[in-house]
Parts: C-alpha cells; structure tokens; sequence
C-alpha cells in the first residue's frame, strides 16, 4: 500500500525545521530540500513510486550529493536506478499519537528540554555532566518530526533513549502537536515500535557520491 501524503508531507517540512534547511518546494515528482552540506546538497523525497518516473527523474540528476528518499522495497528502487547511484542504510517510516506523559528519570541523571527556532531538543546527562542521550524534533504545524536520537554507548540499555522520546513527545504535545513522525533506523526501529509507533512503509535511500 502507498504511504500516505500527509506522512511525507509532514516529515518533510519537520524535517527540514530540525535541520535549519531551507523550505521544501514542491517539484513535479515530490519535493526538493536544498541541505547546502558537504557530501549532501540536495534532497529529493518522492512519495509515490513509479520505475520509469524514477528512472527519468534519477537519469537527470548526476551532482555529487544529490540524495533521493523513496517509500518503497529497496529491491524495486535499485532496480529502477540508473547506474552511478549508491544505497544508504535502510529505514522505516513511522508515525505515533503525541500526548502529555508522566516522565520519571533515572537516579544519577539529569533531563532538559529547551526549544529554539521551532526546533525541541532534549538532553539526558549524566552526574558528570556529559550529554548520555540525545535528540531533537522539528515542530511544522500539526507535526512533530523526531530526528537524531542517539544515546552514548556506555549509557545505553537505561532507558534513556526512551526518556528522550518521550520527552520530546511532552512537549510537542503542550504546544498543541498531535502527530509524531520519523525515519528510522534499523537500530532505532524496535525501541519506536516499544513506544508505541506504528510503521508505516520501507524508507529507502540512494545518494550520488
């Protein structure tokens, strides 16, 4: 089943807030970011999957860095690319209810969660103060896009990286947010469907180097 637009649409736009890019714009095959970083340029997310349109629409991008972000099994969208184009690491496409939520953190650590710029970033330290787990989420409207959620690697299985969601999930939910979304990685993909999030459809990315 095709993902539904309003996914993509609100993962583009809570995307492109978390990562201070320039607005998305609509183009004939989906949308285009302008990310402006080395080794990433630009973006292209296609919400509907097509071969041929794929095949035309990869067969004019030749820069370095240009990324393409595809909803679809990675089998059939190696298959349509032309030649030149590499595979990033696999993903899923997630969405979860936001709502107000009971946050305990463990003993021998401490929770922030600012906002700036339309960007939520919550922070768990540990007594010495360094950062054991982080994330941020981009809030577009109705949406609040989850990215870069990472936990220390000598701090993990505490907890923490659900600490995080959840505290990110707080408190786009206190600014009037119901809709969470987000990509995610193989790794990140069983601690989301514990929280609750439902997945949606392969994310698939490709990128020229």
């Amino acid at each position: 089943m095709p993902i539904r637009p309003e996914i993509v649409d609100g993962w583009v736009r809570g995307w492109a807030v978390s990562r201070g890019t320039s607005a998305p714009v609509a183009v004939p095959d989906g949308y285009r970011i302008d990310v402006g970083r080395p080794g990433h340029l630009v973006r292209y997310v296609v919400p509907r999957f097509d071969p041929d349109r794929l095949r035309r629409l990869a067969g004019t991008l030749t820069g370095p860095g240009t990324w393409l972000k595809l909803f679809a099994d990675p089998a059939d969208v190696l298959a349509a690319l032309p030649d030149g184009w590499k595979e990033d690491a696999p993903g899923f496409m997630m969405t979860a209810a936001l709502r107000t939520a009971e946050i305990a953190v463990p003993d021998g650590y401490s929770l922030s969660v600012v906002e700036e710029d339309g960007v939520l970033r919550a922070a768990v330290r540990a007594g010495n103060g360094l950062v054991a787990a982080r994330g941020q989420a981009g809030l577009a409207g109705d949406v609040a896009v989850m990215d870069q959620i990472e936990t220390d690697p000598a701090h993990r299985r505490r907890g923490l990286g659900g600490l995080v969601m959840t505290a990110l999930g707080h408190g786009a939910a206190l600014r009037g947010v119901g809709r969470g979304v987000l990509g995610a990685t193989v790794e990140g993909r069983a601690l989301y469907l514990s929280l609750g999030w439902e997945e949606h459809s392969p994310l698939v990315s490709v990128y020229r180097p």
